[in-house]
């Protein structure tokens, strides 16, 4: 691996912990196989961090071996045994907040201060809550349903679960995966983005340290194309989870029709942000600003599309292009930023693409440009406010996945409803009213996983995180994606002492 050098180094020391690869099957870290390297960059400087051997179909089938050989330990466990494990993991996970923390704005650019209030205390939480999960794996009660039989239900573990995560919450998306499935008695073999491993690989090195078994979490850091499709594809996985954008999203679909293995897929958002005219202005403006630029608006739930009555609107897009201004951009790793680069340059430069195109049809208020100076090498861009474009325009249909928010007016709280409805997606989205007649229709008419009233953003574990039409199916945190990672087994007892020769009499007659 190639050493980074010493600035790299004093942000985080990732050439100290991958010496030995970056694949992690069965207990130990390897080096992959497939012949070629990728590089981790550090959006905020341009420079490398480290290269490593990209995993190959090899190593797939290598990491999905040590999961389906783990798998018969792991899952015949109780789940008292797993609670504790787990609860030793989110211990581990504690103790190294620092490290992850610094490990995971490294990557991907984030400000210090969000992964370390953010990012690593929801995994501490998510992998507590899921500690106390494991031990309320519970299907129905018995009873008598058919004559002289009594049926229950049990909930088992399905398998070797196949996951990929994406490069925007690495940490938190890794976890989402990991805990519930391996909560359930599963084992995984997890794919991370390839510009962004550092922290998974990390999350399974604290897994082991805490005393989980050997294969119980497999990772392999290869391409989508490769290490993913033969991860999706692969006969002995029995699930497939995914995080990412809803083309990608069809194609997982695709590839995993062909062995028929369950689906969770959690795909893109374009999360509408509607202000009704009985709203507290300034906490609406204070909330869009918050909720479209959370990290860097690299974020599915993040808020995209701002419909504002009109009463209210041109006050609305005045105080919160305002407000963007304030906004500091800077080093990831400074006290005082506020907002950190994209992941990558070619993310920044799809960004400016959205953006410049959009100038031809509609207003951009702020923003628009990426920044000079000290900042001209990372991959930042401005925070962005574009406002009176069409409703079919890209900006408001199509997911940007950057720091910039569209604002439209609205006449009618119909229209606002409507125009709400009227994308592809259906992840997020927030109201803001003081109506409680207003915001009971909102949650009842907009059709999202999840719809907030007067705030934007916050999540917690105990609830569901999913979306409705092309932002997929299957819910992530909370008891429903427990559930998810288990399969439904019936178990019917003939209660009589001797099997009923009139049952048979009745199917085959008298033989």
């Amino acid at each position: 691996m190639h050493n980074p050098g010493t600035a790299t180094q004093e942000r985080f020391p990732a050439e100290d912990r991958f010496a030995d690869g970056a694949q992690f099957i069965a207990g130990r870290l390897t080096r992959g196989t497939s012949g070629r390297t990728h590089a981790v960059v550090d959006p905020a400087t341009g420079t490398e961090v480290l290269t490593y051997d990209l995993a190959g179909t090899d190593d797939v089938d290598a990491a999905v071996a040590a999961a389906r050989a783990a798998f018969p330990g792991w899952a015949s466990v109780t789940p008292g045994e797993r609670s504790d494990a787990l609860h030793r993991f989110a211990a581990v996970l504690a103790d190294r907040a620092e490290e992850f923390a610094r490990a995971e704005s490294l990557q991907c650019g984030k400000p210090l201060k969000l992964s370390r209030e953010f990012d690593v205390p929801g995994t501490v939480d998510n992998t507590a809550f899921f500690a106390g999960a494991a031990r309320h794996l519970q299907g129905q009660s018995a009873g008598e349903y058919s004559g002289d039989h009594t049926s229950y239900v049990r909930r088992e573990p399905i398998g070797v679960v196949g996951s990929i995560a994406p490069w925007n919450y690495p940490l938190q998306m890794a976890a989402w995966k990991v805990l519930p499935a391996i909560a359930a008695g599963n084992t995984i073999v997890l794919k991370p983005a390839e510009p962004t491993p550092l922290t998974s690989l990390l999350f399974a090195r604290a897994a082991t340290d805490a005393g989980l078994p050997d294969g119980v979490i497999n990772i392999v850091t290869g391409t989508g194309r490769e290490a993913g499709e033969h991860l999706v594809g692969h006969p002995d996985v029995a699930m497939t989870s995914f995080t990412g954008s809803t083309g990608v999203g069809k194609r997982v679909a695709e590839v995993a029709t062909a062995t028929v293995k369950r689906l969770h897929l959690e795909l893109g958002g374009k999360a509408p942000f509607v202000v009704f005219d009985d709203a507290d202005l300034e906490a609406a403006v204070h909330g869009a600003v918050a909720g479209a630029l959370i990290n860097t608006g690299q974020d599915c739930t993040a808020a995209t599309r701002a419909y504002v009555q009109r009463p209210l609107y041109e006050e609305f897009v005045a105080r919160t292009a305002a407000l963007m201004e304030t906004v500091r951009l800077g080093d990831p790793f400074a006290p005082g930023t506020d907002l950190g680069p994209l992941v990558s340059h070619a993310q920044r430069d799809r960004v400016a693409g959205f953006v410049d195109r959009a100038r031809a049809y509609a207003r951009v208020v702020t923003g628009g440009e990426a920044p000079g100076g000290d900042l001209a090498k990372g991959a930042y861009y401005r925070p962005t406010l574009i406002a009176d474009a069409p409703q079919d325009s890209e900006v408001v249909q199509s997911e940007i996945f950057g720091p910039v928010l569209v604002v439209l007016p609205f006449d009618s709280d119909d229209e606002g409803i409507r125009l709400a409805n009227d994308t592809p997606y259906g992840l997020a989205a927030s109201a803001w009213t003081g109506s409680v007649y207003r915001a009971n229709r909102a949650t009842r008419d907009i059709k999202a996983g999840c719809v907030w009233i007067n705030d934007h953003i916050p999540i917690i574990s105990e609830m569901p995180h999913g979306g409705y039409k092309a932002s997929g199916f299957g819910k992530d945190m909370s008891m429903y994606s427990f559930e998810e990672y288990t399969q439904v087994k019936h178990v019917m007892f003939d209660n009589t002492a001797v099997a009923r020769k009139d049952w048979h009499r009745t199917i085959f007659g008298d033989r």
